[in-house]
């Protein structure tokens, strides 16, 4: 398989990383707007030939179209922030090749009542394309990280093999993780928590469809597996609930809740209040900017924090509902240990996590086990081939049992 690598950031170098080993990656291109950091990442790999360096504007489904067809690829993986989605995703409708992505399509918040009713909802863009995908025979794989993606194969595997009825599937996100030596750090793109965490968040309830609620609401304390322990969630938007209903068509209620900890959700509430979280440019002193990009490029780039950063992440599906009569509720879990992490791939934890996912998803498609055509989600493959990769990916699931 040939890749068209669109991004090169944390989780782009963790993909990179990780295909290196694997024989079947014929060829993955690192483009990258910033060519000095695809070149740090080529020399990391060691294969210039396998894994060259191309400059690439996300921005531009032109210059994403022409690297694809220099290169004749299969595939194009979009690794960038999510405001470039459309752009790539048409890129590879227009070159003809299958794409892949880890987050959809933006949002845009209801006009009038943002905290009740949906707006423009993560994703639309992309599937409202489905039937012209289909008819082109290509398919655009969407959601394919760790959430979403390995929490969604969680949820069908839930739903075929676990449940007979699904009261609730509820992904939770949660860990211990520190970065040393900085008073605020995130461990992921602040560009992209930014736009989860202060969206309207989404929720799915069978009798009622999407709605929305206010931002951080619902909060509940969660207990972690492997040592990390009980962790405040909230709800937040994400994928995941816009995904799971579309193919399982059983689950009364679907959510996402994520455990930001109180300090980390008082900095975002304030850059809320500061404007600091818009993403359309202001001028300031003659020159347009991004308000929200000038908050990412004075904290730390979350891809070089891996040798300061230590503890356990957790991403996980936690499904309630019955199974022959009885009452159940279990909790299918990956933890990713820093130090483990940063060991074998010389990556942090979190863009890790995010990244085997896809390479997974790569692999099954490349021999056969997954195939289609059409805009799909996670949920709409069988689960159980995936599941039986982590392992050899490094990233071995769990599953326990949890009080009903």
């Amino acid at each position: 398989m040939k890749v068209l690598l669109v991004g090169v950031g944390g989780v782009g170098e963790a993909i990179a990383v990780m295909a290196k080993s694997r024989g079947w990656v014929e060829q993955m291109i690192l483009a990258e707007y910033n060519l000095k950091r695809a070149e740090e990442v080529q020399k990391k790999i060691g294969d210039p030939a396998r894994f060259p360096v191309e400059f690439v504007d996300a921005s531009q489904s032109a210059s994403v179209e022409a690297l694809a067809k220099k290169y004749n690829v299969d595939l194009i993986m979009n690794a960038v922030d999510p405001i470039f989605n459309k752009q790539i995703f048409d890129a590879a409708f227009n070159a003809n090749v299958n794409y892949m992505d880890m987050a959809m399509t933006l949002s845009e918040p209801h006009p009038t009542d943002p905290f009740n009713q949906v707006g423009v909802k993560l994703g639309d863009y992309q599937f409202e394309k489905a039937a012209e995908w289909e008819q082109k025979g290509r398919l655009a794989l969407v959601g394919f990280g760790v959430e979403p993606g390995m929490a969604d194969v969680f949820a069908r595997y839930a739903a075929d093999h676990l449940f007979d009825e699904i009261d609730e599937i509820g992904v939770r996100d949660g860990g211990d993780l520190y970065v040393e030596g900085y008073e605020f750090a995130p461990t992921f793109s602040i560009w992209t928590t930014i736009e989860e965490c202060l969206n309207p968040p989404i929720i799915y309830e069978k009798d009622k469809g999407w709605f929305t609620t206010a931002p951080f609401s619902e909060p509940e304390f969660f207990e972690f597996p492997e040592g990390i322990g009980k962790v405040e969630v909230v709800n937040v938007e994400h994928e995941e609930v816009l995904l799971v209903p579309r193919w399982i068509k059983n689950v009364k209620r679907v959510t996402f809740k994520y455990g930001l900890g109180d300090e980390f959700t008082e900095v975002l509430r304030t850059l809320h209040k500061l404007g600091l979280d818009n993403k359309d440019k202001i001028k300031v002193k003659g020159v347009e900017v991004s308000p929200r990009d000038v908050v990412a490029a004075c904290l730390p780039d979350p891809a070089h924090l891996g040798d300061k950063m230590k503890g356990k992440t957790c991403a996980g599906t936690y499904v309630t509902g019955s199974r022959s009569g009885k009452k159940r509720a279990v909790y299918l879990y990956q933890v990713a240990d820093n130090e483990a992490c940063m060991k074998t791939w010389g990556c942090q934890a979190v863009v890790a996590q995010t990244a085997f996912t896809a390479l997974i998803a790569m692999d099954l498609i490349e021999h056969g086990q997954w195939s289609g055509a059409g805009v799909l989600g996670p949920e709409a493959f069988e689960p159980t081939v995936f599941m039986e990769k982590m392992a050899d990916y490094g990233f071995p699931y769990g599953m326990q049992e949890m009080p009903a």
